[in-house]
């Protein structure tokens, strides 16, 4: 009886660090389609600074 409670509670266990893996990739993926624009343009400026085009502060 006890194999079997121990047995259920990490099957449990298991399906909510599942859960949370799939909610955590939802969010990446949310947050990547919602800042693509400044996404883009912030490694757009470091390839530029990499292929020194980088603008020089004052």
């Amino acid at each position: 009886m006890q194999a079997q409670a121990k047995s259920e509670e990490g099957q449990t266990l298991a399906e909510y660090g599942l859960i949370m893996a799939v909610i955590a990739v939802s969010v990446v993926v949310v947050a990547v389609i919602a800042f693509r624009t400044a996404i883009i343009a912030a490694f757009t400026g470091a390839v530029d600074c990499l292929d020194g085009d980088c603008p020089v502060a004052p």
